[in-house]
């Protein structure tokens, strides 16, 4: 309960509050190129639960004919209005209407696309035990994720090399000491990391 009070007394404010930046990121997105405003990936949530995951979209329409899920910043894929969205993380916002629904909160583990989740070992199962979040210490870790797979010839190969270990090992973390302090403990820092200040995580 405490937690769902903690999403809702951010995620409302914060879609009132941002309903301006809504409305011109819409229209940027519209006038570069031809496509929804909204991208719409099929993630896995809370036990193991489908739901879709909007974002705004930052890459052409087709993108996902053109490539494969992981998208280094100098993907051809992503479009210019995408770039600066990707930057200053604007293109997560539009997560907080997940957050609004139920299917995410503000803190936990990043929803995941359903074949990797069907490679998940017994104890990264544990990662489903809580609802997916905007943001979390593998958030705060990976925030450069683009630029770490900039160059890779397989950006699959090298996110499941280079990122994904640390990734599950933050978010196992996460469920063994979730708690309201924790989950106030990441906002903040993400906030700070956000501001280019450097934090300290498990």
């Amino acid at each position: 309960m405490g937690k769902r009070f903690l999403d809702l007394s951010v995620a409302i404010p914060v879609l009132l509050l941002a309903t301006p930046i809504f409305l011109l990121v819409a229209l940027a997105i519209k006038l570069e190129s031809a496509g929804p405003v909204f991208y719409r990936g099929k993630r896995v949530g809370l036990n193991e639960t489908r739901f879709t995951m909007l974002k705004f979209r930052t890459m052409v329409a087709d993108a996902e004919k053109r490539g494969g899920p992981s998208t280094p910043n100098d993907d051809p894929r992503i479009t210019r209005v995408g770039a600066l969205l990707r930057a200053t993380k604007l293109d997560e916002i539009a997560q907080f209407i997940n957050v609004l629904r139920g299917e995410m909160s503000l803190v936990g583990p990043r929803p995941q696309v359903e074949s990797d989740v069907a490679r998940y070992s017994a104890e990264e199962k544990a990662l489903l035990s809580t609802p997916p979040g905007i943001t979390d210490y593998a958030s705060i870790r990976f925030r450069n994720e683009g630029e770490i797979l900039n160059g890779s010839p397989d950006p699959d190969r090298a996110y499941n090399e280079l990122i994904r270990p640390e990734k599950i090992r933050l978010g196992l973390y996460y469920v063994r000491n979730r708690s309201i302090p924790t989950d106030l403990e990441i906002l903040a820092k993400t906030a700070l990391a956000l501001l280019g200040c450097r934090v300290k995580l498990p």
